[in-house]
């Protein structure tokens, strides 16, 4: 089944930006979205093909407009909902 993230041999996306960034993270926020990534998957609160799917399972409308670490956000948010971590809508305010 194709998701919204497969998006091979679709046109209409622009072209690629190949230019180098070096700088691995644009904002703090985003180095602690990655933190926090691996702080959860090491305690084995989810594995990595659980949080591929979580990104994977974002509606389209979001997952085309969210960037790439908010993808990873929303994906940990769905997660921690999802294991029982936090209750549903918690983190909505």
């Amino acid at each position: 089944m194709a998701r919204i993230n497969d998006v091979g041999g679709t046109q209409g996306f622009g072209p690629i930006d190949t230019t180098d960034d070096t700088e691995p993270f644009h904002a703090d926020w985003e180095a602690r979205v990655v933190g926090l990534f691996n702080t959860l998957r090491g305690q084995g609160l989810f594995n990595t093909n659980e949080f591929r799917d979580a990104i994977e399972s974002m509606p389209p409308a979001e997952y085309l407009a969210a960037s790439y670490y908010e993808r990873w956000f929303t994906a940990i948010c769905a997660l921690l909902e999802r294991k029982g971590v936090i209750g549903p809508g918690e983190l909505d305010d």
